[in-house]
């Protein structure tokens, strides 16, 4: 639904030597590829497994959108190229912290943030972050790991004390940009859940996280 808005730059897109791939039946327009009519074509077999096996573990596996937020990012997103091993590592990073595919995550963040790409596990989606509705959510969907960003934590200490507070399955946060006094309330006010801070997952050469809490 999106490809009205970008029929217009076809023309300076394909002098740059950039494909630009529709999800559905696309347009006729020169260049542009129908993602559905080669699904059509391929869906009743499939290739042999040496023509989609990396050859390399970083080669390109997937690119994933960064919020731009960060001042080396610069004021605009951009995409950010993930390989075969950096994703193998983002697995491991969470086998490590006690997670697996059997976990529920509430994601209450955009989709490209990359840990919530690569965990495949059942995925609990808002669309909109309520601290006021997070507990209720929780409860009602089952949820074991929380992953947030920023200050999401110090909106959930920062609201009005409630009946059942404790009462959840949430086991895990993971995330970035927790603050000290909040990590302590937070722990204090809602049940010894785990702490996983971490840095460095999207981009940085070297990823960090504070396993000991």
């Amino acid at each position: 639904e999106l490809f009205g808005s970008l029929e217009p730059l076809l023309p300076t897109l394909k002098k740059k030597g950039v494909a630009v791939w529709v999800l559905g039946r696309g347009s006729k327009k020169t260049g542009v590829v129908a993602l559905q009519e080669l699904l059509d074509e391929k869906k009743n077999r499939l290739e042999p497994e040496d023509v989609w096996e990396p050859r390399k573990k970083n080669e390109t596996c997937l690119y994933i959108f960064t919020s731009g937020t960060k001042k080396r990012a610069g004021p605009l997103p951009k995409a950010a190229r993930v390989s075969h091993l950096k994703s193998v590592m983002c697995l491991n990073f969470y086998e490590l912290v006690g997670a697996s595919k059997k976990n529920v995550v509430y994601l209450a963040l955009p989709l490209y943030h990359i840990k919530k790409t690569l965990l495949g596990a059942t995925c609990v989606l808002r669309e909109k972050f309520s601290a006021s509705q997070f507990w209720d959510d929780c409860r009602a969907e089952g949820v074991t790991v929380f992953q947030y960003i920023g200050e999401l934590c110090r909106y959930l200490v920062n609201q009005p004390e409630r009946p059942g507070e404790r009462q959840h399955g949430l086991r895990l946060a993971v995330g970035s940009g927790l603050r000290p006094d909040v990590w302590r309330r937070f722990q204090s006010r809602f049940g010894p859940v785990r702490i996983v801070e971490t840095y460095g997952m999207s981009e940085g050469n070297v990823t960090l996280f504070n396993y000991t809490g």
